[in-house]
């Protein structure tokens, strides 16, 4: 495949998932009658994966510092298929479940809403970098993967934390 025909898949795979969610959050997609239990732990589950992504993405900083290319690849192959088990798991409880809002009368409202608005605007700008820095490196085009993962990387990994962060202010809130 040329970079073209990559770019365009790329292209086409952000603006499918960002589409998608942008629908998911008009509640316009139809939803079954009866929400399976496992629906409302998802929340944690997509916390934990976060966090996970988190220490793989720290871990791969780390081996690539130390020039073990080997490790540092497998651990980002960890962090991107936790990132997309996350986004299937994102998903499906976005579509199911009732969205739980942060109380208007909370005094930490006004902190919550600027991690939140950043996390979720950071995380619709960073899926293409990522996707295009993991086909950069397994193409071993590494001069290419570097100019990209110098921003790619810090961002994915503030998604990450804030994902935690977001989910840890909410969840006192979840009435399941």
């Amino acid at each position: 495949m040329n970079d073209k025909l990559i770019f365009r898949i790329i292209a086409a795979v952000s603006i499918f998932v960002f589409c998608v969610v942008v629908l998911l959050n008009k509640k316009v997609l139809p939803v079954p009658n009866e929400i399976p239990d496992f629906v409302y732990k998802l929340p944690k589950f997509n916390a934990i994966i976060n966090g996970t992504c988190t220490c793989l993405l720290l871990l791969s900083l780390y081996f690539i510092k130390q020039k073990n290319v080997t490790l540092h690849k497998k651990i980002n192959i960890w962090a991107f298929s936790f990132s997309s088990l996350f986004l299937v798991s994102y998903i499906t409880y976005h579509w199911l479940a009732v969205e739980t809002v942060f109380p208007l009368d909370n005094p930490l409202r006004p902190l919550y809403l600027v991690i939140l608005i950043s996390h979720i605007i950071l995380a619709a700008a960073v899926l293409p970098l990522i996707l295009l820095s993991f086909y950069r490196g397994l193409q071993l085009q590494v001069e290419l993967h570097k100019k990209i993962v110098r921003w790619s990387y810090p961002i994915w990994l503030y998604v990450t934390i804030t994902g935690v962060v977001v989910y840890l202010m909410l969840s006192p809130y979840y009435t399941h």
